[in-house]
């Protein structure tokens, strides 16, 4: 599809991790992922940037809209746990008291069943659409943050160099003319295929998923963070429309090159 150009820019970044889990509506023992990056945790990676602590107000970073491109779905993985005492002594429960201390189960437990699910080798473009000044801001702080960033939890840092920087033309022109963003395996999987064909036929264009948030779309989703505060976690809803992009490979019609080797703590100031 052609998308027209306007005058909006939007920041552009790529989430791209051999782990990634976004949040999903559910209890402690069992924590699943969605299928794309939420707003809120993309939100919450720049605020980690900007070095907000949980419970401070996002400020202009509420501003922002974001579209989300699946340039690589990625692959489910289930990491199943078990969790004890080491002292053997019972297990607290998820809940807090009023003073913010753990309860204890009742009847006492003394070994939790927990299950993280997380995309394997996912690769996802992202754009932020806001105020210009605001942006730009966003932009040197994500390129040198002040806490270490994470696609969705603490243990999926990112593994390819994250901000790809300002564009013109508005969030979905962008979403439907940046070139696709294959990982390494997609990128070996469409050689392959292309070696298949004989090495003549080369696919000109990939077809992506796409969800822009938009004031008018026709899907409600419950994840934009009001507050970060671990004993006051608050969501409101956004506006989305999901779509189908057909997706230019590169002007050569052929997968990007390799990323360079990419340290993601080595961005971190001080």
């Amino acid at each position: 599809m052609t998308v027209p150009a306007d005058s909006c820019p939007v920041l552009v970044l790529r989430l791209a991790g051999p782990l990634q889990s976004w949040w999903a509506t559910n209890t402690f023992n069992r924590r699943g992922t969605q299928a794309e990056p939420t707003k809120s945790g993309v939100l919450g990676m720049l605020a980690a940037a900007r070095g907000l602590d949980r419970g401070e107000p996002l400020g202009s970073l509420a501003e922002l809209r974001l579209g989300v491109r699946t340039d690589v779905p990625g692959i489910p993985l289930r990491d199943y746990h078990s969790v004890s005492d080491y002292r053997g002594l019972p297990l607290p429960q998820s809940g807090v008291n009023a003073k913010g201390d753990q309860r204890p189960t009742s009847p006492p437990k003394y070994t939790h069943l927990t299950s993280r699910t997380y995309l394997q080798d996912a690769v996802f473009l992202a754009a932020l659409a806001g105020p210009e000044a605001v942006l730009a801001q966003v932009e040197r702080e994500l390129r040198a943050p002040h806490f270490p960033l994470a696609l969705g939890r603490r243990s999926c840092p990112p593994a390819q160099p994250l901000v790809l920087g300002l564009r013109p033309g508005g969030m979905e022109h962008v979403l439907a003319t940046h070139p696709w963003q294959p990982s390494v395996a997609a990128r070996r999987r469409a050689e392959r295929d292309r070696r298949r064909r004989g090495g003549y036929v080369v696919a000109q264009t990939v077809s992506c998923a796409v969800t822009l948030e938009l004031p008018d779309g026709d899907d409600l989703v419950d994840d934009v963070p009001s507050s970060f505060d671990l004993r006051n976690r608050r969501f409101t809803s956004r506006r989305v429309r999901r779509d189908l992009f057909e997706v230019p490979v590169n002007s050569e019609g052929r997968p990007s090159p390799p990323d360079p080797p990419h340290d993601p703590l080595a961005l971190l100031d001080g």
